[in-house]
């Protein structure tokens, strides 16, 4: 009785202490994704896109088709190959409880910004980013993201280079190349 009583203590108390040695090793994880999109937020390069303040649905959803291949980035594939169906929900939810950084992008020029609004209203682009393009649950925060992101995010769902969502790939294609920049600029400064 003695032996049966032991190891279910000792479980116990190693499920009374998982917590914290999980969240130690969701911000060790999250220093990996740190070498690209910032320590603070901001990505070092303004095609990576912000993931501080993200909607952790989304960012779940991305990490998934990295590791299963639905999306592909040679930098982002292999370290979501590594991570488990735990990890991925725990990093989502630690960068989206995190502050969206200030990328200080300009606001886009009147013409510029009027083109992109009538362009997403035929589009009804906030039927899924919302009001302010900021995005929910699995729908992604457009608002004040990097404006290079955004415009090669635009492009790559357009000729069919990002594949993991049709939708967008479709939606795209029935823009101009001209209303796809307008899009990225407007979106950028907001």
């Amino acid at each position: 009785m003695r032996l049966q009583v032991a190891p279910s203590v000792f479980a116990l108390a190693v499920l009374a202490l998982a917590p914290a040695a999980f969240a130690q090793a969701i911000e060790e994880k999250a220093k990996v994704c740190a070498t690209c999109h910032g320590a603070a937020g901001v990505p070092i390069d303004k095609k990576i896109p912000v993931i501080w303040g993200q909607q952790a649905g989304y960012l779940y959803l991305d990490l998934r088709d990295f590791k299963v291949g639905a999306r592909k980035n040679e930098l982002m594939s292999p370290i979501a190959a590594g991570l488990s169906h735990e990890d991925m929900l725990a990093l989502a939810e630690y960068f989206a409880k995190k502050p969206w950084p200030n990328l200080d992008q300009p606001r886009a020029p009147d013409a510029i910004a009027h083109r992109a609004e009538v362009g997403a209203s035929s589009g009804q682009c906030t039927q899924c980013h919302l009001g302010g393009y900021l995005g929910a649950s699995t729908t992604p925060r457009i608002a004040d993201q990097n404006e290079e992101y955004l415009l090669k995010t635009m492009q790559d769902f357009r000729s069919g280079a990002r594949a993991n969502n049709p939708w967008m790939t479709d939606l795209l294609k029935t823009y101009k190349d001209e209303d796809i920049q307008a899009f990225a600029e407007y979106l950028s400064g907001m």
